[in-house]
């Protein structure tokens, strides 16, 4: 009997100490309701999952924003940082770098941090990505990309662009049969333009220049508003240009948009052949007469302050006034006049 009433007593105590190590020691126990989780903290980067866009080209420089991942189990993770660096790949300097706070991480669970990066436009970068909680590094990982400089500014991009043409068919900007009359021939110029776009674009500008092979002196030019375009649709756009006959010319067409250049195209126009398209040279048997190109072109001119032209008078080789015969004939012709008067 004693033996088996010391042996209740001594579970009564084992249990009472295991009760009161419960209540008084933290993390005996998992966390209950209300009360504080005081488990240690674990946060990674994902790095499978972490990305990087481009979220702006304003010009010369780019926005990228990256995507961090972070994964985390545990207990809270408190006072959480993200830092992000971006080294030039080619010269390993730092261009720069962005901390965001992503505060207090509970759960077992992924979140997502956003930052924002603006670098120059040019070649690649590396980033490194630093993860700290109380100050404390605990998770680090690293993203390259390259061919920065390739990525289209926005204020240059637009649905629509000249259509190109594989092989030695169809060119993108070609000239018709040419009208030849009193040395000068008038060209027909043919270009295809194509909106890409999934919905309707157009004001943009259409510039077509002929240019002399080889001086490089522009010989015409002319430009033409281009309306709507539907999308996925083309459209044939003619122009006309009057040049100098018995030259070859390079056709140079510049679309812009809002002012900036959007895309280019450039074609043969053969008027002394042959021309060597590929190499851009020309082995025609007329020699360049700049004479030929006097006067071709008409430019618009600022007009004057009140609109009115200055009147323009010639001059007699004599020299200015009634010239020295003149001049005598008078004063003889008045001495004369007062010596009558005074008889």
């Amino acid at each position: 009997m004693q033996r088996e009433t010391a042996f209740a007593g001594g579970v009564v105590a084992v249990v009472v100490i295991m009760l009161l190590s419960a209540a008084l020691v933290p993390g005996v126990v998992p966390e209950q309701d209300g009360e504080p989780d005081v488990r240690a903290s674990h946060l990674d980067i994902r790095e499978d999952d972490s990305t990087i866009r481009t979220a702006a080209v304003p010009g010369d420089t780019v926005v990228f924003g990256l995507d961090i991942r972070l994964r985390h189990r545990g207990g809270p993770a408190e006072n959480v940082t993200v830092e992000v660096r971006a080294f030039d790949e080619e010269t390993n300097l730092l261009a720069t770098s962005q901390r965001v706070d992503a505060g207090t991480i509970k759960g077992d669970r992924e979140v997502s941090v956003p930052v924002n990066l603006t670098v120059d436009r040019e070649g690649g970068y590396r980033f490194e990505t630093i993860v700290y909680e109380n100050g404390t590094r605990v998770a680090q990982a690293s993203q390259s990309i390259d061919g920065v400089d390739a990525l289209t500014p926005d204020y240059s991009r637009s649905p629509i662009g000249f259509q190109r043409f594989d092989g030695d068919g169809a060119r993108t900007i070609a000239p018709r049969d040419p009208r030849v009359e009193d040395g000068r021939a008038t060209l027909n110029v043919s270009t295809f333009l194509t909106n890409s776009g999934s919905a309707s674009a157009g004001d943009v500008t259409l510039l077509v220049q002929a240019r002399q092979a080889d001086s490089n002196l522009i010989a015409d030019e002319t430009r033409r508003s281009v309306d709507s375009i539907r999308p996925g649709r083309s459209v044939q756009t003619n122009v006309e240009l009057t040049v100098p006959d018995g030259y070859n010319y390079w056709l140079d067409a510049i679309l812009f948009k809002d002012g900036v250049i959007i895309d280019t195209a450039r074609g043969p126009a053969a008027l002394d052949p042959p021309m060597n398209a590929s190499e851009g040279t020309t082995d025609g048997g007329t020699e360049f007469e700049a004479s030929d190109f006097e006067g071709d072109r008409v430019t618009d001119e600022p007009e004057r302050d009140g609109g009115a032209e200055e009147e323009t008078h010639t001059v007699s080789g004599e020299g200015p006034g009634f010239g020295l015969a003149a001049a005598l004939a008078g004063l003889l012709a008045a001495a004369l006049l007062i010596a009558r008067n005074y008889d």
